[in-house]
């Protein structure tokens, strides 16, 4: 199997995996509800979000917008450097690492672009619908994000000493987050420990084309001779 296939499926599949489990999660829950997996270790947490991974957002419509418009351009730009990658042979590591990222920026691009339009508002009330009669809750681009997975591992009580803080109880992990969320978590997370692998292999290949430039320029020429230049 070709590198760029590799990268295809892994992208595809994550993909999928993602947008299946937020179309169950939207469509058969109501916002808010909690099933809990491992008893309070693991939730599966209704939650939408406007923004960023695990909940974070920009202020406003317009917030929205650029957003979306940077997610977009971001996606754009990844795969141009993807493509890039394989032509130079990249190692396997690096380019699933960036397929992994891409279909995570992918995954919540897909929400925040057309979610809005197929399906209607979710509520405490009951599940949202999908392709409802009377149309979409958003227009295009602003769309909701859906987050499902919540790990509140450990919750407790600030001690008082704490400035600020002193007798507030505490959760962690508090963030509610999806499939795409942590494909982009774990490829960077990847890349942090595996830079040096990875970029030595970058700087290789710049070594290698500033040679090849030097041994061009380098390179003697020599002029055609001229009609009658010959000496018999």
């Amino acid at each position: 199997m070709s590198k760029s296939l590799k990268c295809i499926l892994i992208i595809l599949v994550i993909l999928v995996i993602d947008q299946v489990l937020k179309i169950i999660v939207k469509t058969n829950m109501t916002l808010y509800e909690q099933i809990p997996v491992f008893g309070n270790w693991f939730i599966i947490h209704f939650v939408e979000n406007k923004g960023m991974a695990f909940g974070l957002n920009l202020p406003g419509n317009n917030g929205k917008m650029f957003l979306s418009l940077f997610r977009l351009v971001a996606i754009i730009a990844i795969g141009f450097y993807l493509r890039h990658l394989i032509k130079l042979g990249a190692p396997s590591g690096l380019l699933i690492t960036l397929s992994m990222i891409m279909a995570g920026a992918l995954g919540n691009m897909i929400d925040s672009a057309f979610y809005g339009m197929i399906f209607s508002e979710s509520n405490t009330f009951m599940p949202a619908e999908m392709f409802p009669s009377n149309g979409g809750y958003e227009s295009i681009m602003h769309g909701k994000v859906v987050d499902m997975f919540y790990f509140p591992v450990l919750s407790g009580v600030y001690p008082e000493w704490i400035p600020r803080l002193g007798g507030q109880s505490f959760t962690f992990f508090r963030p509610v987050f999806n499939i795409a969320d942590t494909s982009i978590t774990i490829a960077v997370f990847i890349l942090l420990f595996r830079q040096g692998k990875y970029f030595a292999f970058m700087h290789e290949e710049e070594e290698k084309a500033k040679a090849e430039k030097e041994t061009v320029s380098s390179a003697p020429t020599t002029e055609p001779e001229k009609p009658g230049d010959t000496t018999a």
